[in-house]
């Protein structure tokens, strides 16, 4: 139960990381390949991945400061945890709800004025998978010390 403890997070950061990067990095540049995809259809989509992404995110991230609680990592891994629920809540209550916006202008027919909101979400997915790369990372490395740390203290009992 220990090693589950302490390797459900790695795995939990890894699965969000695969998330995001197939999402954001794969399947939203990609849709818009499609040839007889229309962009209104394809912002509908985009907007209804994104929702769904954003649901799993939450979730994720929910159990992601459960388990720094249960595992109580250090302040490099906590500081990397509050950047990810940083983004997560920017992106849950700022983001996201003013690109639903734009879509929508772009599904009835109009044509929302210039804006950096894809650029933003954009670097906030960068910046949150180089946040679960070095959270990974860091998880490992606690999951490491603290099997080490039985091990010895089996041994010398």
């Amino acid at each position: 139960m220990a090693k589950l403890k302490h390797s459900l997070p790695i795995a939990i950061t890894f699965i969000w990381l695969g998330f995001v990067c197939a999402i954001s990095f794969m399947e939203a540049p990609a849709k818009f390949t499609a040839p007889h995809l229309s962009l209104q259809v394809g912002v509908e989509v985009g907007r209804i991945v994104f929702m769904a992404l954003n649901r799993v995110e939450i979730i994720l991230a929910l159990f992601t400061l459960g388990f720094a609680f249960i595992n109580g990592y250090g302040r490099k891994t906590n500081i990397l945890i509050s950047i990810l629920l940083g983004i997560v809540a920017i992106q849950t209550f700022w983001l996201l709800p003013t690109l639903h916006q734009r879509v929508q202008l772009i599904i009835d027919g109009q044509t929302p004025t210039p804006s950096k909101l894809h650029l933003y979400y954009i670097s906030s997915d960068v910046l949150k998978v180089i946040c679960l790369i070095g959270l990974g990372i860091g998880q490992f490395g606690h999951f490491r010390e603290k099997c080490l740390e039985r091990f010895f203290i089996k041994e010398s009992e």
